[in-house]
Formats: C-alpha cells, structure tokens, sequence
C-alpha cells in the first residue's frame, strides 16, 4: 500500500455474488476516488481462517494480519444471519491476534440484511465486539435492508438514496481520518524534524 491513507475493506460474507460484496464495492469505489487513499480488499474466502487456537501458516491469513497492523483505518462488513453478524466475520476478528489487529483503529462498519429492519441486530453485535477489542468504531453504520431488491445481479445499485448512504461509509471514515489523524500525524513529523 501506499504511504497515503491506507484502507483494509473485509468482505464479511464468502458465498458467491453475495450483497454483502456488492455493497462494499461501493464503499471501496468512494474511497478510491480520493486523494493519497489505498484500499486493500480481504475476501476470507481466499484465507483458511482457523478456528481459535488452531493456529494456520496460510501466507493469506498472514497478509490479512499485517495488512490490518498497517492500516490507518477498517472497513467491515457483513450480512445479518440469525439476528447477529457472519461466522466469517467473527473468525476475522478471532484471527487479529491478541491484542487485536484493530485495536486504536477507527473502524467502519456497514450491513446487508434482507429484511425490513436490515442489519441492525448484526451491526450492533459486531460493534460491541470490535469496542471491546479496543477498536475506535466510528458511529453510524449503514444498514441495507431488503437488500435482494436493492441490487442487481451484476452488483448495480438500484436506488440512488441507498447508493449515495452507502458510498456515504466511506466518505465519513476519509473524514474521520483527516479530521482526527492526519493533524496529528503532520505534527509528529514536524516535531521529529525540529530534533
């Protein structure tokens, strides 16, 4: 990745042409669109995520984790099954290591669900766990619901309200960033130089 804003977007779903993906290429799409941003995309389908303690010598789990470490923010994503966040998900975040990949970082999080009321259930959930690995999780998460009839199967957004809240994720994130890190990364530099 550059020496730029570096972005990791993990897909938090594995099953082909899924919505969950099909949502955070737009996410990916407004970031990349910005100035001195990079933005690495994880798909877990492509990494063998064990299960905790099992430990794995995949080079791909190895390349998620230290894209994480170095990355200046997270975007992460998942479907809502079951009332809570993927599977794939949690293994994601089980296999940051303790302490956490994420910890000190702002953190992002949208979801996909195709009920009436979207992911609100999932995003909650997982903003408790990502707090409670000491992430920095941003506020307002961006929910899809009904989600089957929002895209199409080519991953085009139908509605224009939804696309814009959902490019809208990254949009916030590059302004946390900016607002919040960057000054202070600028200071730094400019005190070590004086030294």
């Amino acid at each position: 990745m550059s020496n730029g804003i570096r972005i990791v977007a993990v897909k938090g779903s594995v099953r082909p042409g899924n919505y969950t993906s099909m949502a955070l290429d737009l996410v990916v799409d407004a970031m990349n669109k910005a100035e001195r941003v990079s933005v690495k995309v994880i798909d877990p389908a492509t990494i063998h995520l064990p299960l905790p303690g099992q430990g794995s010598d995949d080079p791909g789990l190895q390349s998620m984790q230290e894209a994480i470490r170095e990355a200046t923010a997270v975007v992460l994503s998942t479907p809502e099954y079951h009332g809570t966040y993927s599977s794939v998900m949690k293994l994601v975040i089980e296999n940051l290591g303790f302490p956490s990949g994420l910890a000190g970082k702002p953190v992002a999080l949208l979801g996909v669900a195709a009920g009436q009321i979207g992911a609100i259930k999932a995003l909650e959930h997982l903003r408790s766990v990502c707090s409670h690995v000491g992430a920095i999780v941003l506020p307002g998460p961006v929910s899809v619901a009904g989600v089957q009839k929002v895209f199409d199967k080519d991953g085009k957004c139908l509605d224009l309200k939804v696309e814009t809240r959902i490019r809208g994720l990254g949009v916030h994130l590059l302004d946390y960033i900016h607002d919040n890190i960057c000054p202070k990364m600028t200071l730094e530099m400019m005190v070590r130089s004086e030294a």
